[in-house]
């Protein structure tokens, strides 16, 4: 059953979560084509998306093949996986225990990285490698959340909706500053889809294995709000322990 619920809840999970992976990626791109050139840039980028492209159309109607309620399930039990790895991390950050992800400094490192290969008669090459792999990898994680998010029937356009928002919304606001997106809150982004991604995928197993949601998609609400209240409870407890028996993390 399709409710607004279900579809607001869609379209932000994958938009929040693509978002974060093409800010990743831009920083790569961005990096290859001010330290080397635009053009093994774009043609690293080109030939990227042109192997997603061709793994969408050779996998995606496959899905179609496979019951519903397996579909669910497995991705549900997948979602929970890959949610609860970014909610660890999040929540780690957060307490201090990791040092909270900094893109100037990955924007940094890629560019250092990428001007000591300058000299070599491969830079260009070496640099298009580095846009193919950023954009392929985060590709591949960008496909898995609109799948996974739009795993129910008639979902999957509004998923698919959500993403393509997020992939324009990064290109149009990175080529405007023509820096990396250090100002996006990419933490507090990945927070919010770790719980998103772990709520969609208790819902998706839950459905698969036939349990009767309470208030079908309003059930969502609640699962969120439970993994939102645990993990702030994680972070306030964490926090308290770090600042007990821990040295300071630089931030």
């Amino acid at each position: 059953m399709t409710t607004i619920t279900s579809i607001t809840s869609t379209m932000a999970a994958s938009f929040l979560g693509s978002f974060v992976e093409v800010v990743e990626a831009f920083t790569i791109i961005l990096a290859v084509g001010v330290t080397q050139s635009w053009r093994p840039a774009f043609i690293g980028t080109g030939l990227a998306l042109s192997v997603l492209a061709v793994l969408v159309l050779v996998f995606g109607p496959l899905l179609g093949l496979v019951p519903i309620d397996i579909l669910q399930f497995a991705i549900g039990t997948l979602l929970i996986l890959f949610g609860m790895r970014w909610l660890r991390k999040a929540i780690l950050r957060a307490a201090g225990f990791i040092a909270l992800h900094d893109e100037e400094k990955a924007f940094a490192s890629e560019t250092d990285a990428l001007a000591r290969q300058s000299a070599d008669r491969r830079a260009d090459f070496l640099a298009g490698t580095a846009a193919f792999k950023a954009v392929l990898l985060e590709g591949i994680e960008v496909v898995f959340i609109v799948i996974a998010t739009g795993a129910r029937p008639g979902m999957l356009p509004y998923a698919s909706a959500g993403a393509l928002i997020a992939c324009i919304a990064v290109l149009v606001i990175g080529f405007l500053v023509h820096k990396p997106l250090s100002s996006v809150p990419e933490n507090t982004l990945k927070f919010i889809v770790g719980l998103l991604l772990t709520g969609f995928g208790i819902f998706w197993v839950g459905e698969g294995i036939g349990t009767p949601w309470p208030g079908e998609d309003l059930s969502l609400i609640a699962i969120f709000a439970l993994l939102a209240a645990f993990s702030f409870i994680a972070v306030r407890w964490l926090r308290q322990y770090h600042d007990m028996h821990m040295e300071p993390v630089a931030r």
